[in-house]
This record gives C-alpha cells, sequence and structure tokens, in this order.
C-alpha cells in the first residue's frame, strides 16, 4: 500500500508498506547504496528507464524499516522527494504498475492496530493529533498516543474483568455449594475500583471539550459594544464598529483559541 500527503513545494513522501516495499523501492528510484533497516539513503528519481544521469529529475531520501520495527509492523519503505506534484504522480504511477496501490484513508494507522503496535485508544489519538487545531489539543493526542490513557484504563479493565470471571465461576459452580467469592469480598473490590473509574469519567467532560470545542455567541441590546469585543477577541478588525445602532445585521464567525480551547465566537445583531 502506499500513502502520501498532499502538498505542493517542500518535502513530498512516499511510503510504502507490505512484504515487497524494498523490492519495489528499488524499482522506483536508482540507490546509491543497499537498503538498511533505520538508514537513509541517497537516490535518483529518473525521469526514464534508462538509467543514465541525463535522466534524473530529482534527488530523493530513501529511508527502509523492517519488519516488525516500524510503524505497521510491516517492512516500510519511506522516499523522501521534493514535493513537486509532478515527481509524486511520477513516483505513485510507477509504483502502482509495479504492484503496488493507494492506501485508503488511515490504513497504515489501521494495519500498526491489527498488528498490535496500537491499542484503540492510541489509533484515534493519532487521528486527533492529525486533526488538531490547537497546541493544547495537539499535546493532549500526543499523550495518548503515548499510552497515557491505555495506562489508566488497563489496570480497572484488568481488575473489571477478573471480577467477572469470579461471578461466572459463581454461577457455574451455584449448584454444588461451592461459594469461591464472598458478597462482602465482590463489594470490596467494586468499592476500591468506584475512584478510579470516577476520576476517568470526570476527565472525560474536558477532553470532550478540548476535542471538539465550543460555541459562544455574544449577545445584547444594540450599541453595547459586541463589535468591539468580538475584534479584541480575534485580534483583528473583523466586525464594523460604529456608533449607528443596527450596523450588525447578519452573525459573523470566527474561530479562535482560548487557552488551548477552539472556540467559535458568533457575533449577533443587537
Amino acid at each position: 500500500a502506499i500513502s502520501t500527503p498532499p502538498g505542493r513545494g517542500g518535502i513530498g513522501i512516499v511510503r510504502l508498506s507490505g512484504p515487497e516495499a524494498a523490492s519495489i523501492a528499488a524499482q522506483l528510484v536508482r540507490l546509491r547504496q543497499p537498503l538498511e533497516h533505520g538508514r537513509a539513503r541517497l537516490a535518483d528519481v529518473l525521469d526514464e528507464d534508462s538509467g543514465s544521469d541525463a535522466g534524473r529529475i530529482d534527488e530523493a531520501v530513501v529511508t527502509f524499516f523492517g519488519a516488525p520495527n516500524s510503524y505497521t509492523a510491516e517492512d516500510l519503505v519511506e522516499i523522501a522527494a521534493h514535493g513537486s506534484p509532478v515527481v509524486l504522480e511520477l513516483l505513485l504511477g510507477r509504483a502502482v504498475n509495479l504492484g503496488a496501490r493507494l492506501a485508503e484513508p488511515g490504513e497504515f494507522t489501521q494495519r500498526a492496530f491489527l498488528a498490535g503496535k496500537l491499542d484503540l485508544t492510541q489509533a484515534e489519538a493519532v487521528r486527533d493529533l492529525i486533526e488538531a487545531q490547537t497546541l493544547t489539543q495537539a499535546r493532549l493526542a500526543a499523550s495518548q498516543r503515548g499510552g497515557a490513557l491505555s495506562r489508566r484504563v488497563g489496570p480497572v479493565k484488568q481488575a473489571l474483568v477478573e471480577l467477572i470471571a469470579l461471578l461466572e465461576a459463581g454461577i457455574d459452580f451455584a449448584e454444588d455449594d461451592v461459594e469461591l467469592t464472598t458478597q462482602a469480598e465482590i463489594a470490596s473490590r467494586i468499592h476500591e475500583m468506584t475512584p478510579r473509574l470516577a476520576a476517568l469519567e470526570a476527565s472525560f467532560a474536558r477532553g470532550r471539550i478540548v476535542h471538539d470545542g465550543l460555541t459562544l455567541a455574544i449577545v445584547g441590546r444594540p450599541n453595547v459594544g459586541k463589535s468591539s469585543l468580538f475584534n479584541c477577541l480575534v485580534e483583528r478588525e473583523r466586525a464594523i464598529v460604529t456608533a449607528t445602532p443596527g450596523t450588525t445585521r447578519d452573525t459573523v464567525t470566527e474561530r479562535i483559541s482560548l487557552d488551548g480551547i477552539p472556540l467559535e465566537l458568533v457575533h449577533t445583531a443587537g
């Protein structure tokens, strides 16, 4: 599978993942040294299959990560060329002709999840990091990507699974008058887990606000300073400020970040 970020200028990266990634990459570019795990190699992107210097259209850096020590746990090759759409399309077209296919959105992270490189919360954090609009969102996503949430949920989940197993065993052997776990012990275990579950529940509200943001409407009578307040918050002259009442007739919206929280301001008429 192939993925490539869109863009013009700068660096464009073509990623290949799968058992044939290294062999396809070796046919896409002319390597100056053999591929080696964790090593970056210079390579030439050729305009034609002749292999001559005259046919070189770009210079690229190729990095190889061997399975299972890669993001997807498969062989992974990154070809970093200049971000010209023409060069990227050339590389993509050749890769497809060599047997590769374009990856579905999020497929590389899906492969990492299926291979056990990421759990579900970490996979969701990758999406959150990509979609982050504020530094606070990025920090929260990076923390979750590193397993912060998994480390909090994991022990509680394990304790609940063990408790469920004991309860089911008690039901299965109920006719044998074998009491594996007393009711007092079950209640004690639940009581021990309650504070940790409550703390997780309490963190959800703020996490949702940081993730989704808020919508705030500035409402008031005419000429009370709504436009001035709006311009002050967005830090530019977005709304017309005048002493004439009724100047604002339609809503004006603008997105800002307030203490790291995405905020959609809605300026309304008086």
